[in-house]
């Protein structure tokens, strides 16, 4: 994500979530990352941004609000999420994971090889991507497990991501 455009992370604002503080970004028009504050890679990318409430930062605290009162949300902000188009493509499987559900990070190389056409991949390669996610909870990698079903890689932790996944009643 060295090649993020600082203008992606203009806007911050912030969020009270029952796990911690929140940190969301904008570009002025779309979500660009949701971070716990604190996890690893917080803040990536936003040089001196601007707190400034925004359209967008109500919609993903409406998405939040409804999330974490136990129930699925209907409408998402509006994304733009800045990568690589291999972590474009991992992040658009994670957004296809339904709310209560969980994959494998194996589970999400196989589906990643497949529309590469390559005979296989690696789930450590699907981990970096994974764990690059700058959208927390709203591209839900906290629903990726490991092929034990372990709650390893979350960059919020693993408590953070027992509680979300105790929220959505998977765990």
């Amino acid at each position: 994500m060295g090649n993020m455009n600082k203008d992606h992370m203009r806007y911050i604002w912030s969020y009270d979530s029952p796990i911690g503080g929140m940190t969301m970004a904008s570009d002025g028009q779309h979500l660009t990352a949701l971070w716990f504050d604190g996890q690893k890679y917080f803040m990536r990318g936003a040089e001196d941004p601007e707190r400034k409430s925004l359209p967008v930062f109500s919609l993903c605290s409406d998405y939040l609000d409804v999330y974490f009162s136990g129930k699925e949300p209907s409408l998402a902000p509006p994304l733009l999420l800045q990568g690589t188009d291999f972590q474009q493509m991992i992040w658009k499987i994670l957004l296809s994971i339904p709310y209560g559900k969980t994959v494998t990070y194996g589970e999400i190389a196989k589906e990643a090889a497949r529309a590469l056409g390559l005979k296989s991949m690696s789930a450590q390669a699907v981990g970096g991507a994974v764990g690059r996610n700058p959208v927390s909870i709203i591209v839900p990698c906290h629903r990726v497990l490991g092929a034990d079903g372990s709650l390893t890689g979350y960059a919020g932790g693993t408590d953070k991501k027992r509680y979300l996944l105790e929220l959505e009643g998977i765990l």
